[in-house]
């Protein structure tokens, strides 16, 4: 008893509180730190060498290009870095047989690889491999974005949580103190997440490369949830740029603004997004003096124009207009492209399957159908035209029209104050890896790290993230025990090739529920609450009804 006394008297201190939760937050740091280095040393047995090596290849050859166009005496610098950096991707497309590049980096991830190849080169001259030892610097760069997401999560959790007035439906949640509720909910979310299976799993026991694009993401969310659209458009050009995997949600945030019918945000989005575009990729498209000087003009005269006529929008204005400036002078005067046919185009199609490796999901279920990629899920002929829509593009139909669905929820999620906003948030992902064909086994991870907010809406909502959760970490792990076929890993082989047809339904089950939630028409519960409260003093009340005051 005197102990209990103790820990209530303590519970009581706002100083022991903030102590207890600095301490909360330590701990669960260094213990998320340790259990990525635990993982990576015990899967280096089941290690996914080729997503190394192929990083380290395409590092190693942006310098060989640098050294080749460059003098002896400058071969290892900056300068020729930059040259080798610019280059390459015209080289690859040049030398390319029947358009099979084997490069498909973005701008910014080629320009990650590079710097790491060059790193380690400066070490270990003579390395000739991505050995795993050598991997540590992208190792780092995973963590930080780990920690970042998990941050962002936080934010997002409990903006929308003090937004909703802090009421939820969740018994769980409500026995929660009230002016406490959005941060413990926001913690909880955060911790969930720096903890996700599959993320550590695919970030530092195979490793990849995913979790790069997660925070441009949950930053974007929240960029947008504040009315700042301008940089959530920056925020997803800049991610779309390490990996291309973000431009399949990226209609989300302009889908979202427009059924608000706020015309002007989805137009802060879009020039957002196409000035952090064309600030990259620039060098490519801008190829001599003249073009950067029209480009300078443009800025220019733009700038003085929108300045001097007071527009509310002028900076969102010069930006677009800018950026507009950058793609057509590329496309006029003969910059190089190539950037977006290797690091996006080619990446779209290299792989023309239904699923990569193994997938929990619709495009599988299909495949076990007989279904392939191509096939015409719709034909038509009208004389000599012939009109047919394959299976790929229905499904990618079905999924445009998902998301926008979910864009729906979102707008009518805001303006209600409801937190099932963050449902919708996590829904693209969802249903991208549900419902897309081409998907492989690590991309629901980024469905399984947002879908944490669920721990800020509903315990039942809360349980399908786990679920989610489960099944993104089942698949990673079988395509690692696949790759090296131990013989000690052949029966969990096995399991795991026998529970994909059972675990594609309950994907697709919770993707559903996920949906449902998302949509349904139901009073919000502070609304209701707010409603009961006043019918309840109306009742109560001795005074003239409204009407006849």
């Amino acid at each position: 008893m005197a102990i209990w006394a103790l820990f209530r008297k303590l519970v009581a201190s706002e100083f022991a509180r903030r102590v207890l939760l600095a301490s909360f937050i330590v701990v669960l740091f260094l213990g998320g730190v340790q259990l990525r280095r635990w993982t990576g040393d015990k899967t280096r047995h089941v290690r996914f060498q080729h997503d190394i090596v192929n990083g380290f290849y395409w590092g190693s050859e942006t310098l060989a290009e640098g050294r080749r166009l460059s003098s002896d005496k400058a071969a290892n610098s900056w300068t020729a870095f930059c040259r080798g950096y610019f280059a390459l991707y015209d080289r690859v497309k040049r030398e390319a047989y029947e358009n099979d590049y084997r490069l498909d980096y973005p701008p910014l991830r080629l320009l990650v690889m590079a710097i790491w190849a060059k790193q380690v080169r400066g070490e270990f001259p003579g390395v000739a491999d991505g050995h795993p030892k050598l991997v540590n610097p992208l190792l780092k760069v995973n963590l930080l974005c780990e920690l970042i997401s998990a941050a962002a999560i936080f934010l997002l959790v409990r903006l929308w949580v003090r937004r909703s007035s802090s009421v939820t439906r969740s018994p769980f949640l409500r026995a929660l103190p009230p002016q406490r509720r959005a941060a413990i909910c926001g913690l909880a979310a955060a911790s969930v997440a720096w903890l996700e299976p599959s993320m550590i799993l695919d970030a530092h026991g195979w490793p990849q490369w995913d979790v790069w694009i997660l925070p441009f993401y949950l930053l974007a969310a929240l960029a947008a949830l504040k009315n700042r659209w301008f940089c959530c458009g920056c925020l997803l050009a800049a991610g779309a740029m390490l990996k291309g995997q973000l431009l399949f949600v990226t209609p989300f945030f302009v889908f979202w603004p427009l059924w608000q019918k706020r015309w002007a945000r989805t137009l802060c989005m879009i020039a957002g997004f196409a000035a952090t575009a064309a600030l990259i990729v620039a060098p490519w498209l801008l190829c001599d003096a003249a073009a950067w000087i029209v480009v300078a003009l443009v800025a220019g005269l733009s700038s003085l124009f929108f300045l001097c006529s007071g527009s509310r929008h002028a900076g969102v204005w010069i930006a677009g207009i800018i950026a507009c400036a950058v793609f057509l002078i590329g496309a006029l005067n003969g910059g190089s492209f190539a950037w977006l046919q290797i690091g996006f185009l080619y990446g779209s199609e290299h792989y023309p399957y239904l699923f990569i490796s193994s997938c929990y999901n619709l495009p599988w279920l299909l495949s076990d159908f007989g279904w392939s990629l191509k096939d015409p899920f719709w034909s038509l002929n009208l004389g000599s035209l012939h009109f047919a829509l394959t299976l790929q593009w229905t499904l990618r139909l079905l999924y445009l029209g998902a998301l926008a669905l979910s864009a729906y929820g979102a707008a009518r999620h805001t303006r209600n104050r409801d937190p099932r906003v963050l449902i919708a948030i996590a829904a693209p992902w969802l249903l991208m890896f549900a419902l897309l064909g081409q998907m492989q086994e690590r991309y629901l991870l980024w469905g399984a790290v947002v879908s944490t907010v669920a721990l800020g809406v509903s315990v039942r909502l809360s349980i399908i993230h786990f679920i989610i959760s489960a099944a993104s970490t089942a698949m990673i792990v079988h395509v690692m025990l696949i790759d090296k076929k131990l013989e000690s890993t052949l029966r969990a082989i096995d399991v795991l090739n026998d529970i994909r047809p059972y675990a594609s339904g309950l994907v697709l089950a919770c993707v559903a529920v996920c949906l449902w939630n998302m949509l349904s028409t139901r009073i919000p519960a502070f609304q209701r609450r707010q409603s009961d409260l006043s019918s309840t003093v109306s009742s109560l009340s001795l005074g003239p009804a409204p009407e006849e005051a």
